[in-house]
């Protein structure tokens, strides 16, 4: 990755600015999650060599989660109604009821919600919690 450069107002000193993982620059809406896709072996248990694409073929997939949205979105209690102009800020307005699913957690979900794109020539899955069937999660402190 480039060091991108930006600018600061003092004595216009040009800084570079600390090398950003891109993952960090995507943002989860709503009740989604980002679901890398476990790579799969091309055989089975038998030792059979499996056709390549027979596995994105099943209506069931598994993968990691990579990254999760802030939840279900819920507006807070009003009792201002008599002044509807008044500007409120954005914290005020909306919380969240938080996901099952923690960065790291095995998801299985189902192939058919579940919507596939590339970012940096990998490709992920980008999943609504309603889709996602079970989550396999090595550190049970984190509930």
């Amino acid at each position: 990755m480039a060091n991108l450069p930006y600018f600061c107002n003092n004595n216009d000193v040009q800084m570079t600015e600390i090398d950003i993982n891109p993952m960090d620059k995507l943002i989860v809406v709503g009740d989604r999650v980002l679901i890398s896709p476990k790579s799969e072996s091309n055989k089975t248990r038998g030792g059979l060599l499996l056709p390549p694409g027979y596995k994105e073929k099943e209506e069931i997939q598994s993968g990691y989660v990579v990254k999760t949205g802030p939840g279900y979105p819920i507006p807070l209690p009003s009792d201002e109604s008599d002044e509807p102009w008044k500007h409120k800020n954005k914290e005020e307005t909306v919380s969240y009821i938080p996901l099952q699913a923690v960065i790291g957690d095995l998801a299985i979900f189902l192939k058919k919600g579940a919507v596939e794109i590339q970012y940096h020539n990998k490709k992920y899955f980008i999943v609504p919690q309603h889709s996602i069937l079970l989550l396999e999660r090595d550190d049970l402190s984190i509930e």
